[in-house]
């Protein structure tokens, strides 16, 4: 159901395609809550490349990486009605991005067993570790590391791989250079991968 939300200085009534071509984000999310599905497409161009790509860094498979890229698309145009702030749109749908590909990996038949030094190895652009840990039904495991260390490591590591956060919008968060958050990742995928030798070991 469309959005009850109306936001004069987001109208777009009666908008012709060039014009929501032209349309800031704000202004096309409030056109879209209000039915207008041209909108919604020009929004759906606009940011399905950042949708594949905070798919892919979790997925690491381009096929189902597109095929999660479209469930979320879909599933914010179903939502957007309960969008409450237009300007939030962007973190709004990247949160959806997030939660749709970890599911997807939650699903996904155990392949591969993950070793910590795994982890230790893994280029801070990926979410490889924590995807392959979730796709080997080891979830539990993962969540038992991530409580045992401290909370400056913990806060990194779950805003980067489960939060889906950029180094720029973690640098932001946390008031730190982005060469202080890379080297905080470093750091606090080492001690996550002692923490669950220690629990492998149990």
């Amino acid at each position: 159901m469309p959005s009850t939300l109306s936001r004069t200085e987001y109208s777009l009534t009666g908008t012709s395609l060039n014009e929501y071509l032209e349309a800031s984000n704000e202004e096309l999310v409030v056109a879209a809550q209000e039915g207008e599905t041209e909108a919604f497409g020009e929004l759906a161009s606009r940011f399905q490349r950042m949708v594949y790509i905070v798919c892919m860094q979790r997925l690491r498979d381009h096929a189902e990486a597109q095929e999660v890229s479209q469930d979320v698309l879909i599933k914010a145009f179903e939502k957007l009605y309960q969008l409450q702030e237009p300007a939030a749109f962007p973190g709004w749908l990247r949160s959806i991005a997030v939660r749709q590909s970890i599911n997807r990996c939650t699903r996904r038949p155990p392949t591969i067993a993950v070793e910590p030094h795994t982890i230790d190895r893994a280029d801070t652009r990926h979410a490889a570790p924590f995807d392959s840990l979730m796709a080997d039904e080891r979830c539990d495991q993962l969540h038992d590391g991530l409580d045992r260390l401290a909370s400056m490591d913990r806060s990194t590591l779950v805003a980067f791989y489960l939060d889906g956060q950029t180094l720029i919008e973690m640098s932001n968060e946390f008031s730190a250079p982005i060469g202080t958050i890379k080297r905080r990742l470093h750091v606090a995928r080492k001690r996550l991968a002692k923490e669950l030798e220690c629990l492998q070991a149990v």
